[in-house]
């Protein structure tokens, strides 16, 4: 994708962290039209003072419910003939040891990070194929690529939306629409506020990468650079070895890990 000129953007979790930044960068380069959804309106309503400019259609609501997703959909058939760029942003995370992870934590992480972008691109889907130049960015993470301790439900998730990318990508192939799968690392979002962490990614470094991506029509951004590659396909070729450098990493993530959770 070239242009973002006249492009209308569906966005899932825009109000803060990655979301957010990635509508800044698409205004930036000329978007005015978004379609944000949340499951708290007072946290999207600051996004029409910082765009002046665009013009929002903001809707409260549960990506995990059906029934939001169809009432946001038909609100934007309603306002749009076509969708241009959906982007499936919303995530939770509540990590620890599994058996002290709460079972309604577990089920909301895969209601909201794989059920709610898997309905929302299906539902969306029928517009983007009415675009000319049509993306679909999912937003995982670098857990949906290496799976670590004290992350298991989180990363099951994540997995879950990279094998989705890349499955409905090969569905689209008759169809104008780049889908392109976004692999952040520890990113300083509201979401890792409560993870115990030293430096991390910022939003805006994310955003970036992202559009880069998508202005380069690839299928995969995975941020961490070359060391992140490098683990990525060494976890792949030879796992029972990076189970040994997840080990060096155990009481560490543990740590980390003691108290993140944002649902």
């Amino acid at each position: 994708m070239k242009n973002f000129e006249n492009k209308k953007v569906v966005i899932s979790g825009g109000g803060s962290g990655i979301g957010k930044a990635i509508i800044h960068e698409l205004y930036q380069k000329g978007t005015r039209d978004f379609a944000v959804i949340g499951r708290d309106l007072d946290k999207l309503k600051p996004l029409q003072n910082e765009f002046p400019e665009a013009r929002f259609l903001l809707f409260q609501g549960d990506v995990s419910k059906p029934d939001a997703i169809h009432g946001f959909v038909n609100a934007i058939s309603n306002a749009w003939d076509e969708v241009d760029v959906l982007i499936n942003n919303a995530g939770v995370v509540s990590a620890g040891k599994l058996e002290s992870i709460s079972d309604e934590d577990i089920v909301s992480q895969i209601n909201i990070n794989v059920t709610g972008l898997v309905l929302l691109t299906k539902h969306v889907l029928p517009l983007l194929k009415k675009s000319q130049e049509a993306a679909i960015i999912n937003v995982s993470s670098g857990l949906g690529l290496i799976g670590m301790p004290f992350y298991a439900p989180y990363a099951a998730t994540k997995g879950g939306v990279r094998l989705f990318s890349e499955a409905i990508r090969r569905e689209l192939k008759d169809f104008p629409i780049q889908v392109l799968t976004v692999y952040p690392t520890a990113t300083a979002t509201p979401m890792m506020a409560s993870a115990k962490m030293g430096s991390m990614d910022t939003p805006e470094l994310v955003a970036q990468k992202t559009m880069e991506g998508l202005q380069t029509n690839k299928i995969d951004v995975i941020l961490g650079g070359d060391q992140r590659l490098e683990d990525v396909k060494n976890n792949l070729n030879h796992p029972e070895e990076f189970d040994k450098k997840a080990a060096t990493m155990y009481n560490a993530l543990l740590e980390r890990t003691s108290n993140h959770r944002s649902m």
